[in-house]
């Protein structure tokens, strides 16, 4: 099933092959919110920061909330919605959530502007495939996203209690993956949270350990994989350090990345060819296509 947002969308650098851009803006327990777009459109997964927030960050990665033409939902937790109503009252950008998830998240907006989704959708953005999947989390109606085009995947895959077949198929085709690396199982298991949280976080509809990501990592990459952003971190059960070492043994030539809890990324730029870039050369196609834009 397609449904498409209606917008227009000016086509840029015909002779270049296209490419996707990638980058979180805040990843973890405190808000989570992930960027991909090409040289002419963008989507938000999930707002879980600010408005204020979300346009600072993007503006460090020289990108502008004008690119964004949709935001998509994947559970009602307040740290994937908290920015939500405060970004759709400032800019009339269409929304994407199931209809089950939209009725938990207290958002009052246009109801022309909201789209509901339900699991096997696939939703065109301009030139942008989402194809939607559900998961196993425990929220209303959980869902995470595989973004396409030209043959390119990017999957947000995050706040996930286990890896179902749903998420083993659609990891097994990313060439870059936002991958959810919630915990360290000894530091959950020592710290400080009480029993029941312990048991809510590692009991199946919670969220992935670090083993669990590797072992999802290990045994269903592709070959082509180009970057992992491991995402969503514990403050409290995990660090970057442990995380990073523990993927490196393994990572081969993939790109390892520790999404951030306070900043954004870098900006990433998904070809398909396994050499991503980031930096300056992303910032510098941005600012080109806002002055096109402007002229238009």
């Amino acid at each position: 099933m397609y449904k498409t947002a209606c917008f227009f969308a000016i086509p840029l650098y015909t002779f270049v092959p296209m490419s996707l851009f990638i980058a979180s803006l805040n990843s973890g327990s405190n808000g989570n919110c992930y960027y991909i777009g090409n040289k002419n459109e963008a989507i938000l997964v999930d707002v879980g920061i600010s408005c204020r927030a979300m346009e600072k960050r993007m503006k460090h990665l020289g990108l502008d909330l004008s690119l964004v033409k949709a935001v998509f939902i994947s559970h009602e937790h307040s740290d994937h919605i908290s920015g939500l109503g405060s970004l759709l009252k400032r800019q009339r950008i269409p929304l994407y959530v199931s209809e089950k998830t939209f009725q938990f998240c207290g958002v009052e907006y246009d109801m022309t502007e909201i789209n509901h989704f339900s699991n096997g959708d696939t939703i065109a953005v301009g030139n942008m495939n989402i194809s939607v999947f559900s998961k196993i989390h425990d929220a209303i109606d959980p869902y995470s996203f595989c973004v396409e085009e030209n043959g390119i995947y990017v999957g947000v895959i995050t706040d996930i209690g286990r890896c179902g077949d749903n998420v083993v198929k659609w990891f097994s085709k990313c060439h870059a993956a936002f991958l959810e690396a919630n915990y360290d199982e000894e530091m959950l298991n020592d710290g400080p949270y009480p029993f029941y949280l312990k048991r809510r976080i590692a009991g199946g509809l919670g969220h992935l350990s670090n083993d669990q990501a590797l072992k999802l990592f290990k045994e269903h990459r592709p070959g082509y994989m180009s970057h992992l952003i491991l995402s969503h971190l514990s403050k409290t059960n995990n660090s970057p350090e442990i995380v990073e070492s523990l993927f490196a043994r393994d990572c081969g030539d993939v790109q390892i990345v520790v999404a951030p809890r306070t900043e954004e990324t870098n900006l990433f730029e998904i070809d398909g060819t396994g050499n991503g870039m980031s930096g300056k050369i992303s910032q510098d196609w941005v600012q080109t296509v806002l002055s096109f834009n402007n002229k238009a």
